[in-house]
């Protein structure tokens, strides 16, 4: 079901100017949002990394009393994805095969929510934003964990992937 016209699959709802972490609550309540999936990779733990950031955990606690969260990743690594979501008590999915709105339709049954009350948070325009638009939920485009390190310490995108 697309609530979009096709030349506006790739375009997000909303564009955050930074990572996830400037995403506010207020502004989610106000687009009427009761339920966020998240993507995993590069949106709240950085792609070499199964540890979550004290600051992410703690922005994502406060979130939790207002919104019902899910995490939804491409990722394979089933363990990985898994280490993630139970060090947030959070909902997870792997292998989501996004741009599918499968798996997303999975997480929006689970939540009992319309698809119009549900946000997909991503930072990737060709998976997470097609797919919530595919489905016609609220999405919302942030920069790459990834692109913050570099700016950072550009040495990052020398180091080994894995």
């Amino acid at each position: 079901m697309v609530h979009k016209p096709w030349f506006k699959l790739l375009q997000p709802d909303v564009v955050v100017a930074g990572t996830v972490l400037r995403l506010r609550a207020e502004d989610l309540w106000s687009w009427q949002v009761r339920g966020i999936i998240f993507d995993v990779d590069d949106t709240l733990v950085p792609i070499r990394q199964a540890e979550v950031d004290p600051a992410v955990a703690a922005w994502l606690e406060q979130l939790r009393p207002h919104f019902q969260i899910w995490l939804v990743s491409n990722n394979l690594n089933r363990s990985r994805i898994q280490q993630i979501g139970e060090s947030l008590n959070l909902p997870y999915i792997h292998r989501a095969g996004k741009p599918s709105r499968r798996a997303l339709r999975r997480a929006v049954a689970q939540m009992g929510l319309p698809v119009e009350a549900v946000a997909m948070v991503g930072d990737r325009l060709l998976t997470d934003i097609l797919a919530g638009n595919r489905l016609g939920l609220v999405t919302v485009l942030v920069n790459s964990l990834l692109s913050e390190a570099v700016e950072k310490n550009p040495a990052t995108l020398w180091g080994p992937r894995f």
